[in-house]
């Protein structure tokens, strides 16, 4: 209270001037409406500047994630993907595997409905049979895999995503090519497992795991995650390895859905000739 009193005596000038300033202002603008106008114009625009600095600043920090990913994402595109072409309206990307010979379509899709906290999670996304969706079609995010379709109505689809008991995703350590599986073990949706890599692989912490391309359904190279453990059993001939997924399943929005022109083919030669299905 003392140190109040001491303020106000020490500075009772400016404090009078003030108030008389604001006296001043108050019944000029009472009394003349050219004034008020004039100095409610002048507070509403001074408030709209703030406004729209304030605004400015959040949408810039709130879109920073969204344009890292797509900045990201198009560098990828770019690099390994240079002879894709748009095509129709929902810009559709159309990409020939110089490798396998196959020629892979990239449908884009929006997730409407998620599940990361069960032990058998699905994913719904806004496409289906009319937008040329069908089952066992590929879905990957800009970040990495995502899961397979696996029903499909007129114009939405159901995913079963890496996050299901059933999900077995053929992958490989991109440093070395040895084969393994991806699994999942039920509890943290941002790990997993990269099972049955012989124990003469060499692998490191930090190695990247990516698809093997010995599916029809994903293509070769996609993005699954990085090993952050390993673990081998006295007397086994296989690492299991803990991964880390590059994509966060909680956060999904956009997605791709990819199509392999070549998959019927496959499939019935497959089916033919008894082979288990790789995914």
């Amino acid at each position: 209270m003392r140190n109040l009193l001491t303020f106000l005596i020490r500075h009772h000038f400016v404090i009078l001037f003030l108030m008389l300033e604001i006296i001043s202002v108050i019944m000029i603008s009472n009394h003349s409406n050219y004034q008020r106008t004039a100095i409610v114009n002048s507070t509403n625009q001074f408030t709209g500047s703030i406004n729209r600095t304030f605004h400015s600043i959040r949408d810039y920090f709130g879109l920073r994630r969204v344009n890292q990913k797509l900045t990201e994402e198009n560098a990828i595109l770019r690099s390994a993907l240079s002879d894709s072409l748009t095509v129709g309206e929902i810009r559709e990307m159309t990409v020939r595997d110089t490798t396998y010979g196959q020629v892979y379509q990239y449908i884009p899709a929006r997730v409407v409905g998620n599940t990361v906290n069960r032990s058998n999670n699905f994913i719904m996304l806004n496409q289906g049979i009319l937008q040329g969706i069908r089952k066992d079609m590929a879905v990957i995010a800009p970040d990495g895999i995502v899961g397979i379709v696996k029903e499909v109505s007129r114009n939405f689809c159901t995913v079963l995503p890496v996050l299901h008991s059933q999900s077995k995703i053929s992958a490989k350590l991109k440093t070395s090519n040895q084969l393994g599986t991806v699994l999942w073990d039920g509890l943290n949706y941002r790990h997993g497992t990269l099972a049955d890599v012989p124990t003469h692989a060499v692998v490191a912490i930090g190695d990247t795991v990516i698809t093997s391309g010995m599916s029809q359904i994903f293509p070769e190279g996609i993005m699954i995650g990085t090993v952050r453990h390993i673990d081998m059993d006295e007397g086994d001939n296989f690492y299991t390895l803990s991964l880390d997924f590059s994509v966060d399943y909680n956060s999904l929005s956009q997605v791709y859905i990819v199509r392999n022109f070549h998959f019927e083919e496959m499939e019935r030669l497959r089916v033919s000739t008894g082979m288990e299905q790789v995914q």
